[in-house]
């Protein structure tokens, strides 16, 4: 592969590990630059002239990271991010923890100095090997590429290894490699096309599979990610279907709306005597009560994800189980049909409170509205297109929700937004994301950015309090020679974090700690920082200027502000 006298081992290591890995399927390299890692900079620049690769510059690695973790979020394929030594590696520990814990494929290539560097005060040296701890399922601390056809050789082996690892059917996730280099870090070299050791993907074992007898009363759970199966599972059984926002597979005649108050009705839930729990719910306390409460005799069977942690509330999951089947047999329509009619009526009751909510918002009108529902709503419709009712948290979600489509793609951050809108949404077939591995905030735009690039023409639309958009906000900068998405990152800036005033600290807290130490006030201008960034930006107030914003979205990175009331 390599045909120029002499080449440094680094670039070497460098041309065999990055043709490998493009070769075995990967699509995108994020790079944060640095000298020690210049080699894989060089050949990754090359690889992406050539063609074979597209490739993404940032210079912030926490940013670069979660950018990597959107590209494989949308493709399921790793993307490789490279760091150069010291504490740009660290800077990736947020979005490997993320991958750890969603069961997102990543190769991370840190460069390292030599062993004879180490513990010696070396400038920009520190304890990189290991750095990620259990979050990776590889880690390896390989020494410095050495003259000859060890390089070429053992750049092949962990290509191969690094992939296949990050990739595995039942356990993806997240792999490190650190590789140490010496000088001279970086020569010129011919980067040519490689013949793969393995010319197919390792083969995936059967797992274990349970029919699920159609007896029981079963609820079935979806939770993030769990993708189309769950939809498929409560059609075939006739189950009814309890879907988050994320999972994938919130739409079908099974949905169940309002669920939250169906789970907390012992009236219903005493009669509950199987759930079958897809993906990974976060979004809710009531069901892992459910679950997690050995006194009701509930039969729970996990089907495993992509997660490594078995979902299992009060360890009192009965069985973990990587597929399901249905029993062939009749429909329990009553069942069914309890679970439907008392979920909606428990929407009603909700939208009607937030149709009311809105309507006091519109001047003058308190005196002629009627009500009746129906009237509610279409006195609502009227005032929107009359601009006279402000926005609030429902009626954001709603909007977005219904100006998304099939093949858009929709990102929320660990907001209060998307506790509204997994409450208030109804069923829809899109894609939604959020990181909801470890439900941190930070990270949330980036991993849209990187979604967006996986997409290319398609609109990706991200949802972020004003907090969960300044924590992350260097996701913003792009290089003047890096790609602009179609994206439009939406902040409902209610001026803090208002997510807080739900727990129960909200309850205990005095005003003056409550509002220094977990609200965080907030008073930034929002519509300089995505000048600063080169973003387009509009300002909303009434549901109708934000439905124009939605529907008239430009071809690059645009910035919606939603004013919401604190």
């Amino acid at each position: 592969m390599v045909h120029v006298a002499n080449p440094a081992p680094a670039s070497v290591f460098a041309a065999e590990f990055l043709a490998h890995v493009v070769e075995l399927g990967v699509q995108h390299i994020v790079l944060s630059p640095g000298a020690r890692s210049q080699a894989l900079a060089l050949v990754a620049a090359e690889l992406e002239h050539r063609g074979d690769v597209k490739l993404h510059v940032r210079i912030d690695e926490r940013a670069a990271g979660f950018l990597a973790l959107g590209l494989a979020v949308e493709t399921r394929i790793p993307a490789v991010v490279i760091t150069t030594s010291g504490s740009a590696v660290a800077n990736l520990h947020p979005a490997v923890l993320e991958a750890h814990h969603a069961g997102v494929p990543m190769i991370v290539l840190t460069a390292d100095r030599p062993e004879e560097l180490r513990e010696i005060g070396s400038n920009q040296t520190t304890h990189q090997h290991d750095i990620f701890g259990p979050a990776v399922r590889l880690s390896v601390d390989e020494p410095a590429p050495v003259p000859g056809a060890t390089a070429e050789r053992r750049g092949a082996e962990l290509a191969h290894d690094a992939f296949y690892t990050a990739t595995d059917h039942y356990a993806p996730g997240p792999v490190h490699l650190n590789v140490a280099f010496r000088e001279p870090l970086s020569s010129a070299i011919d980067v040519r096309p490689v013949e793969l050791l393995i010319h197919s993907l390792r083969p995936v074992e059967s797992g274990i599979s349970l029919e699920l007898a159609r007896g029981p009363n079963t609820v079935v759970i979806a939770g993030a990610d769990a993708g189309p199966r769950a939809e498929e599972v409560a059609h075939e059984g006739g189950w009814p279907l309890i879907a988050e926002v994320t999972s994938g597979s919130r739409y079908g005649r099974n949905l169940i709306p309002a669920y939250r108050e169906l789970l907390s009705n012992p009236e219903l839930t005493r009669l509950v005597e199987r759930i079958v729990v897809f993906g990974h719910p976060t979004l809710s306390r009531e069901i892992p009560a459910l679950i997690g409460d050995s006194s009701t005799g509930i039969q729970t069977v996990v089907v495993r994800g992509a997660a490594p942690e078995g979902y299992n509330p009060g360890l009192n999951v009965s069985s973990f189980v990587n597929d399901v089947t249905v029993e062939p047999g009749e429909t329990d329509r009553d069942w069914l049909g309890l679970w439907i009619v008392s979920g909606r009526e428990a929407f009603e009751r909700y939208e009607s409170t937030a149709i009311d909510a809105a309507l006091a918002t519109a001047p003058n009108v308190t005196a002629s509205r009627s009500d009746s529902m129906e009237d509610k709503k279409a006195f609502l419709a009227a005032e929107l297109a009359a601009s006279r009712v402000k926005i609030s948290r429902e009626l954001l979600v709603d909007a977005v929700w219904r100006s998304t489509w099939p093949h858009d793609r929709l990102v929320f951050a660990a907001s209060r937004l998307i506790r509204v809108a997994d409450k208030f949404v109804g069923g829809k077939k899109i894609s939604v994301h959020a990181n909801r591995g470890l439900a941190g905030i930070d990270g949330t735009i980036g991993t849209g950015i990187g979604i967006a690039l996986a997409t290319e023409n398609s609109l990706t639309r991200i949802v972020v309090g004003d907090l969960a958009a300044l924590h992350d906000a260097g996701s913003m900068l792009f290089g003047t020679q890096e790609e602009r998405p179609r994206v439009q990152v939406i902040v409902g800036n209610d001026g803090g974090g208002t997510i807080f005033d739900a727990l129960e600290v909200g309850q205990t807290a005095s005003a003056e700690n409550m509002d220094r130490v977990f609200l965080t006030p907030q008073q930034a201008d929002l519509e300089a920082l995505a000048t600063a960034y080169g973003w387009g930006y509009t300002k909303v107030a009434t549901v109708s200027d934000l439905e124009r914003a939605l529907t008239g979205a430009g071809d690059g990175p645009e910035l919606v502000e939603v004013e919401l009331e604190r």
